[in-house]
């Protein structure tokens, strides 16, 4: 019996391979530019099917990718030629324990799934800020959500993991099993093994929650600058407001387009948020919405099918130091709607909480001042184009300060402009973007992946 027939046999979940109906459907991805062909996908269905496809990759000598929500732009959910380890058909239940405030959630499932299961207990955690991105990304990479005035990242919320690392054990990680391992993927990424179940803590949160777009036309740039520089010297943990520079539906008008969200009644929200609703805006769709209707609100303007580009930015402590006019006019002069659609953004929270966790506890970087994102969305799909996608993302984010940039925004590394089609980074782009905490990760890296099966998100070299 050949060694794919073998480990099929032993399989329980599902495997494609190119010749399978439902193989486009297998590799099909959010972003187009990120789908890769993959020789086979495995939707592995328990801990021990993934152990089994690590066996099989392994022996037949083909690359690794882990797929969650496939929400990677860069193709690091996917594999050419490669085995795809795919947790989103079967690990994908959130189970909720009301009385000691857990939820167990599946290595595949969405945020969408956690919201829905949570918040019908009155209970929320930290869940990122677009309803379709996976939750397995997102948290081994830090995790910012709209609660995170309130209750820091994801990471901070991880209560215990299981993983299956590189040799096929099945490990629990947590606290006080397996720390150094629990340790490395809260912010070091995909880096050591195949996170299949989370265990989150949750908080008490009322059902509703303020939330919209509020947009304000161009002439209003001066007047929103100087009341946000107001605001956030006092930034409350229970608010967040992302401000994008962009071009909006359905005419492609030039916008300033405010996602408003207050974690408190309407009235409540209104009255903090007077200074921005006496500027007067265009439009304006905040108010009370359920729980997690209102962490889709963002979904609409990354949907799936088209292409994406994305480049992280440090903001600094003023907006009116990155919302330029300079950078608003460059926006809008590279911007080409429904053809190369370029957003700008910056997220304005609280970062207290997450700045009040000790720099050792976690890889993650805690000197953060804030993030922005250059956003790219087109449809034309030639080579060319995305050389010129990339060229236009470094220079709007070169409006911005400078620094080291949140790596969930810049999943390719800071360099991304040098990937290759597999999503890999310069060899030093880990060691910038971790800094104190490499050598560390390179210590549980040569313990739990010395061979660096898992490779495709600022790849950690094992210690010598």
């Amino acid at each position: 019996m050949s060694d794919f027939a073998s480990f099929k046999k032993s399989f329980s979940g599902q495997l494609v391979t190119p010749t399978d109906p439902g193989y486009e459907a297998a590799i099909a991805r959010w972003a187009k530019n990120s789908i890769r062909r993959a020789r086979l996908v495995a939707f592995v269905k328990t801990p021990q099917d993934v152990a089994a496809t690590l066996k099989y990759a392994k022996a037949a000598g083909l690359r690794v990718a882990i797929r969650g929500g496939g929400h990677s732009p860069v193709g690091a959910s996917s594999s050419e030629d490669g085995v795809v380890i795919d947790l989103s058909r079967f690990l994908n239940g959130v189970t909720v324990d009301p009385r000691k405030k857990l939820a167990y959630v599946g290595g595949g499932a969405l945020w969408r799934d956690v919201n829905e299961a949570t918040i019908k207990h009155g209970l929320v955690t930290v869940a990122g800020t677009i309803n379709h991105t996976g939750v397995g990304g997102l948290t081994v990479g830090g995790g910012y959500g709209f609660l995170t005035g309130l209750h820091g990242l994801a990471i901070d919320n991880l209560a215990e993991a299981t993983i299956v690392v590189a040799d096929g054990r099945i490990l629990k990680a947590s606290s006080t099993e397996n720390p150094d391992l629990f340790y490395g993927i809260r912010g070091g990424g995909s880096n050591f093994g195949v996170v299949t179940e989370f265990v989150f803590r949750l908080h008490p949160h009322a059902r509703t929650v303020f939330a919209g777009v509020v947009a304000y036309t161009p002439d209003k740039l001066p007047a929103l600058v100087k009341a946000l520089d107001a605001w956030v010297v006092n930034i409350k943990p229970q608010e967040v407001i992302y401000m994008v520079f962009g071009r909006a539906p359905p005419n492609g008008d030039p916008m300033i387009l405010g996602h408003f969200v207050y974690h408190g009644s309407e009235a409540e929200a209104r009255a903090n948020f007077k200074a921005f609703y006496d500027i007067g805006p265009a439009l304006d769709t905040a108010k009370e919405k359920p729980y997690e209707v209102a962490h889709g609100i963002l979904d609409g303007f990354d949907a799936h099918g088209a292409n994406y580009f994305m480049k992280g930015t440090l903001l600094d402590k003023k907006p009116s130091l990155e919302m330029t006019q300079a950078a608003f006019d460059k926006v809008m002069s590279v911007s080409k709607f429904g053809e190369m659609d370029v957003m700008l953004g910056f997220e304005y929270m609280s970062l207290a909480k997450v700045n009040s966790v000790p720099a050792d506890e976690t890889p993650y970087n805690r000197k953060m001042t804030g993030n922005g994102i250059v956003f790219v969305r087109w449809q034309d799909d030639r080579p060319e184009t995305a050389r010129v996608v990339s060229d236009v993302a470094h220079a709007v984010a070169g409006m911005t300060p400078k620094g080291e940039a949140y790596a969930n925004y810049s999943p390719s590394g800071p360099d991304s402009e040098t990937a290759s089609k597999e999503g890999a980074v310069p060899a030093d782009a880990a060691q910038i973007y971790f800094k104190k905490a490499y050598a560390k990760l390179q210590a549980i890296k040569k313990k739990y992946d010395p061979d660096l099966v898992f490779n495709k998100w600022y790849p950690i070299q094992p210690a010598a």
